[in-house]
């Protein structure tokens, strides 16, 4: 008997006079009650055991949900937190620690794992309902057309925020870039401070913040990862002793690489690669070192401070650019402040003349 039935067997439904007219329900007697009672009873009897099964059902399937989420988060905490140990011991050399600070291995960590566990969560919340709603056999046909259709519009008016987010994840997947780092993003280029899914934040040389959508980075010029490289040219005169100056070049780069910062900064031997060009009246040398990466243009200044140096000691003059004259200051020229004669101050000069106003004649009589 369906749950209709009892309903209507425990309160029946008021029946009109011949007038039309319906009349108040009568009062049921102790017998109907009693017939209600025992439908209802019978009505459970029947279907507590279906209900019963149902609600077991949906339960054992959200206490397995539960277990399985909690049980991936924490395999997903533990696969992040053994990937920022793993990441320490990076070619076990000191480039590799350079690679990774503390700040963007912690970002870079929270970013991966925040999206892991998002995407894991949905997914296993997700077959749950949708097993309960089997479980009460409705029909997930519709529902799950409706949700495909609806997610393709969703998909085509956000795709802006749908590309920036799955750049972000891939970005953060393959450590492009970090926090700390100085790139070019094309857009704009500085030093990054915050890494998002959406949106990357870098600080300019003049000290602005950029906001950079990650779908809108074509490329990425990552200043900061491996080793930079620093080169200074120096013109000497074309008829110089070149065994002088690569003499003088060395006791200077050998002199650097032992003092402190410098031996730090310089990733490897400051080489005289040779003659860069030659020209009639002067020669360029070029000289080059790896450096720590964003560290090139400071060992560039003190390199060139020491080379001038050392060339001053070894008279060795640098040239290049135009050269300035300078000519040697006569005595004092009294009439150089004065301005020049007038050509009105003579009285004699036409000019004069013609300026003189005429005397006027007396009328004839």
């Amino acid at each position: 008997m369906s749950l209709s039935a009892v309903l209507l067997a425990a309160g029946p439904s008021p029946s009109p006079s011949p007038s039309g007219t319906p009349t108040a329900p009568a009062v049921p007697s102790l017998e109907d009650a009693q017939e209600s009672a025992t439908n209802a009873a019978s009505w459970v009897q029947q279907n507590w055991s279906t209900w019963l099964a149902i609600g077991l059902r949906v339960l054992l399937i959200l206490v397995i949900a539960a277990v399985l989420r909690v049980v991936v988060r924490r395999a997903i905490t533990k696969l992040i937190d053994r990937m920022n140990r793993s990441v320490n011991a990076v070619d076990g050399s000191a480039l590799g620690g350079l690679l990774v600070n503390v700040e963007r291995r912690r970002q870079r960590s929270q970013a991966i794992g925040s999206v892991l566990r998002s995407v894991a969560s949905f997914l296993i919340l997700g077959t749950a309902a949708l097993m309960i709603l089997g479980t009460f056999e409705i029909n997930l046909a519709p529902l799950l057309a409706s949700a495909g259709v609806a997610g393709v519009a969703i998909g085509f008016g956000a795709r802006n925020l749908v590309t920036d987010f799955l750049s972000g994840v891939f970005m953060i997947l393959e450590d492009q870039y970090g926090v700390g780092d100085t790139i070019d993003a094309g857009v704009a280029s500085g030093e990054v401070i915050e890494v998002g899914l959406r949106v990357t934040k870098l600080r300019g040389d003049n000290g602005e913040i950029w906001y950079v959508r990650n779908g809108e980075v074509k490329r990425i010029g990552n200043l900061s990862q491996g080793w930079a490289t620093a080169g200074v040219d120096v013109t000497v005169r074309a008829n110089e002793d070149l065994d002088k100056v690569r003499r003088t070049l060395n006791e200077v780069s050998e002199k650097m690489s032992k003092e402190e910062p410098w031996n730090e900064l310089l990733w490897g031997p400051i080489e005289v690669l040779g003659l860069d060009s030659v020209l009639l009246d002067s020669m360029v040398v070029r000289v080059s070192a790896k450096t720590m990466p964003g560290k090139s243009l400071t060992v560039e200044r003190e390199l060139r401070w020491r080379i001038k140096r050392a060339f001053d000691a070894a008279d060795i003059p640098i040239v290049g650019g135009v050269a300035v004259v300078v000519q040697d200051e006569g005595a004092a020229d009294p009439t150089a402040g004065m301005a020049a004669p007038s050509v009105y101050s003579n009285t004699g000069s036409a000019q004069a003349q013609a300026a003189t106003p005429l005397t006027p004649q007396s009328p004839t009589k």
